[in-house]
C-alpha cells in the first residue's frame, strides 16, 4: 500500500468517534472587563458564555458539557442549558483559586467514560464546530492540541528595563487560544503532578510543556478571540453580523441553484 494511503488509513483511523468532554472555564474575575462578570456580558441579547454552551451543544466532537463557574452561580447555569436547549450540560462545577485549579475541578467532574477533555474560555464566544472539529482530530492524532492564532505583529522580546532586548522570529510566534484538547490520562497525569510539585502554569497547553510533552498547534485563524474589555463586545457583534451575512449568501446561492 503507497504511504500516502497508509497515512490516510491511519488519520481515518485515528478520527473515530471517541467520548470527549467539554469543560467550559467561567470563574474567572473579569478585573480587567469592569463590575459585570464578562460571561454574562449581552452580545445580540445573548449571553457571551452561552455563544461556547451552543458551539459545543452543535459540535459531533462534544459528548457533555462541564461548566466551571464562581460559588453560587450553578442555578445560573441551570437555567441557561435549559433556556438554550443545551441537552449535553452535565453540570457546573466552583472553580478553584487559579485557573489551573478550575481546569482540574472541570475535568474531575467528567464522566469516567471520557477518553479526552477539551477545556475551553468562556470569554472566546466565537469559538466554532469547525475550530473544535479541527482540534479535536489533532488531539486524537497527537494526544494534545491547541487553538492557535498566528502572531500577525512583530513581537519584541522586553530587558528588565522595558528596552527592547531582543526580536522574535514571527513566523514561529503564536498566540495561543481555546479549546485546548488532551488525551484525558495524560492531562490528569500532569494536573496532579503539578499539584503535587508545586508548579503554576497559565494555561493547559503550559502544564504539559512543563512536563515536557509536545502540544500540535492548530491554526484556527484570528476570530476566535477573546473578550476582555468592553470594546471586545463590539467586535465580536461586528464578526457574528458578518458570519450571518455569510451564511444568508450560502443559502440564497443553494436556492438559485436548485432553482435551475
Amino acid at each position: 500500500m503507497p504511504k500516502r494511503a497508509v497515512r490516510k488509513k491511519l488519520r481515518s483511523m485515528l478520527r473515530r468517534r471517541v467520548y470527549t468532554s467539554a469543560v467550559i472555564l467561567a470563574a474567572g474575575s473579569s478585573l480587567r472587563f469592569g463590575a459585570q462578570a464578562k460571561q454574562f456580558a449581552l452580545i445580540d441579547s445573548i449571553p457571551v458564555v452561552a455563544y461556547s454552551l451552543i458551539a459545543f451543544q452543535k459540535s459531533r466532537q462534544a459528548d457533555e458539557i462541564i461548566v466551571v463557574c464562581r460559588d453560587g452561580e450553578q442555578p445560573l447555569y441551570d437555567k441557561m442549558a435549559a433556556d438554550y436547549g443545551i441537552d449535553k450540560y452535565k453540570c457546573a462545577v466552583c472553580g478553584g483559586a487559579t485557573r489551573q485549579l478550575s481546569a482540574l475541578k472541570g475535568v474531575e467532574a467528567t464522566s469516567r467514560t471520557a477518553k479526552y477533555v477539551a477545556i475551553h474560555d468562556a470569554a472566546r464566544p466565537l469559538v466554532t464546530t469547525d475550530i473544535i472539529r479541527d482540534v479535536a482530530f489533532a488531539a486524537q492524532e497527537y494526544r494534545a492540541a491547541c487553538a492557535a492564532c498566528p502572531s500577525t505583529d512583530t513581537v519584541k522580546l522586553s530587558d528588565d528595563n522595558g528596552a527592547i532586548s531582543k526580536t522574535l522570529d514571527r513566523d514561529k510566534i503564536y498566540l495561543a487560544q481555546t479549546p485546548q484538547i488532551f488525551y484525558k490520562p495524560l492531562y490528569e497525569a500532569c494536573a496532579y503532578s503539578a499539584v503535587r510539585d508545586g508548579a503554576e502554569v497559565t494555561d493547559d497547553a503550559s502544564l504539559l510543556e512543563h512536563y515536557f510533552y509536545k502540544v500540535k498547534l492548530v491554526d484556527c485563524g484570528n476570530e476566535n478571540f477573546k473578550i476582555t474589555r468592553p470594546c471586545d463586545l463590539y467586535c465580536a457583534s461586528a464578526v457574528i453580523m458578518h458570519r450571518k451575512e455569510e451564511e444568508n449568501e450560502e443559502k440564497q446561492k443553494s436556492q438559485k441553484q436548485s432553482g435551475r
